[in-house]
């Protein structure tokens, strides 16, 4: 690391709703001067960490949630790809990105997505940052899949939740992931066709990350279980446990980053919480 700037990551991973459990991490973060340099995203950690990724406050973004509902960003189609056009949410992506492009942002973002034709993680870098984060959040069967440059993409969290690695692979020192998904235990998903897609969807990655190496330097998992991922109502209950749980890993993250920055933890080491 001698020669170049520190650099902090933070890995933001899906979970519907729950996600927006993000913007109070975030908040806290940056509110005592950890302000990341690489952001990555899967799902709605793609659509909250674009969004801040494009100059968006924070304070704002939290606002912004109070103030819609799901039925705003629904447009119900013909299912024949899924039950979601996802014109309506494209549009809102294009208007709180500014409609900018990866080489106009300040700090280096990625949206990470699923090639379903090839069944492969992509890592979107390039082009609209709109687009990146559409084709991140299209889960199955309810959105319809994003098409860019002929490539036919899918929800993220297909293949990889938390997008640790994508954070390393872009020059990340040091990682923070975030996982607002699913851990397991009895979920109600009371006949909604959402939620029931929604909770497969969250059991598969569960399933997957029970044999994937966490390389995180530190994990904040907030406690969301009993939040309904299908609904935007519990937005501030969700925002106020982030900023919880970020706070309760303060002292510790401090103090971790400070080691990295003197070359402890280095060759595997991590600092897990």
């Amino acid at each position: 690391m001698q020669g170049r700037p520190f650099k902090i990551g933070v890995a933001l991973g899906g979970g519907a709703f729950r996600g927006l459990a993000h913007i109070g991490v975030l908040q806290v973060l940056e509110r005592n001067g950890i302000v990341p340099d690489i952001i990555t995203g899967t799902s709605m950690g793609a659509l909250v960490g674009g969004i801040y990724a494009c100059g968006m406050s924070l304070s704002l973004m939290e606002r912004f949630c109070y103030s819609i509902s799901e039925k705003d960003l629904i447009d119900v189609c013909r299912p024949r790809e899924g039950i979601v056009a996802g014109n309506r949410v494209e549009l809102m992506l294009r208007t709180l990105t500014g409609n900018r492009n990866f080489d106009q942002l300040d700090r280096t973002f990625a949206a990470v997505a699923t090639d379903l034709s090839r069944g492969e993680r992509v890592v979107l870098r390039s082009g609209p940052v709109y687009q990146a984060i559409r084709a991140s959040i299209s889960i199955p069967g309810i959105f319809n899949p994003y098409r860019i440059d002929g490539v036919t993409y899918v929800d993220g969290g297909v293949v990889d939740r938390v997008p640790i690695l994508a954070a390393r692979e872009l020059g990340a020192d040091f990682v923070i992931g975030v996982d607002v998904g699913y851990h397991g235990g009895a979920v109600d998903c009371d006949g909604s066709l959402v939620k029931i897609i929604l909770h497969t969807l969250e059991v598969m990655e569960w399933q997957i990350m029970q044999h994937t190496v966490n390389t995180a330097d530190l994990n904040i998992v907030p406690g969301l279980a009993h939040i309904n991922p299908a609904s935007i109502a519990q937005a501030e209950e969700c925002i106020r446990i982030g900023r919880d749980e970020a706070t309760a890993h303060l002292p510790g993250l401090l103090k971790a980053i400070e080691a990295r920055k003197n070359g402890e933890g280095d060759g595997g080491t991590r600092f897990l919480s």
